[in-house]
C-alpha cells in the first residue's frame, strides 16, 4: 500500500480565498512537509488587499485577483472565475475563506472536486458571525466543519468536524481564535484524504475509504 502511495501522481489544487490566507498557509506547510501528495498551482483572490495572495507569491504559487467590485452580476463574476481556474484544469477547488456565494452554475460545474471549512457544527449557524450566534445561544461547544460544496449555502456533506469548549464570559474573538487552531489542522487533513483518492461525493453523501460518513462526518474531536 505505501509503494502505492509513493508513485500515486500528485492532485492539483486551486485556492479560492477573500483575506489572511492562514488556512492557505497550513495547507502549504503541509505540502512542503510531503504530508500531502499535491501541488497548490494557483490561488485565487476576489479582492486585492487579501493577505494570502502574498503567501501564495512566497510560495512561488501563481497569485490572481479578480476583483469582484469589476463585474455587473454574480454570475459574470462566476464565469470568469471559471475560466480563469479551468485555465490550470485542478483537480481539486479548495475554499479558504472565500467571503461569496457561489453560484449554482459555478458549484454544478465543479461538483464533488470543491470544499470549503465552515466555523460551525453544521448544520448549526450556517453564514456569518457564527461565533457569536454559538455565544448568544448559550452553546457549550463550538467547531468547525470541512464540508463538500453543493448548492445549498454551506449545506454540503460534512466530512470532519472538531470541536471546542465555549467558555464562560469567553468573546466571539477568543473563540474564533481557538477554532481557526482546529481549522489549520483538520483541513490539510481533509485534503490529504482527497489527494489520496480516499475521499469522494458519491450521491450527496461524503465517502471516506469506501464508508458514507455520518451527517457529522467523521468526528474527531
Amino acid at each position: 500500500m505505501a509503494e502505492q502511495k509513493t508513485h500515486m501522481s500528485k492532485k492539483s489544487i486551486v485556492v479560492l480565498l477573500s483575506g489572511n490566507g492562514s488556512n492557505l498557509q497550513a495547507i502549504i506547510d503541509e505540502i512542503s512537509r510531503q504530508k500531502i501528495n499535491a501541488k497548490i498551482v494557483a490561488v485565487i483572490a476576489n479582492q486585492k488587499t487579501a493577505y494570502g495572495l502574498i503567501r501564495a507569491e512566497n510560495a512561488g504559487i501563481p497569485a490572481i485577483c479578480i476583483d469582484h467590485t469589476s463585474f455587473a452580476s454574480r454570475e459574470d463574476y462566476d464565469t470568469q472565475m471559471a475560466s480563469c481556474i479551468n485555465e490550470f484544469n485542478p483537480n481539486l477547488i479548495v475554499l479558504a475563506g472565500f467571503m461569496r456565494i457561489l453560484t449554482p452554475a459555478f458549484v454544478e460545474n465543479y461538483q464533488g472536486r470543491i470544499l470549503n471549512i465552515h466555523p460551525s457544527l453544521l448544520p448549526k449557524y450556517k453564514g456569518l458571525q457564527t461565533h457569536q450566534r454559538a455565544i448568544d445561544a448559550g452553546d457549550e461547544e463550538h467547531g468547525a466543519s470541512v464540508h463538500f460544496v453543493t448548492p445549498e449555502l454551506d449545506g454540503g456533506p460534512v466530512v470532519l468536524q472538531s470541536k471546542v469548549p465555549i467558555f464562560e464570559q469567553q468573546d466571539a474573538q477568543e473563540l474564533a481564535d481557538r477554532v481557526q487552531q482546529q481549522e489549520r489542522q483538520m483541513y490539510p487533513l481533509v485534503i490529504k484524504w482527497f489527494c489520496e483518492d480516499r475521499l469522494k461525493m458519491i450521491d450527496n453523501k461524503a465517502v471516506l475509504d469506501n464508508q458514507i460518513l455520518a451527517e457529522e462526518g467523521y468526528a474527531i474531536g
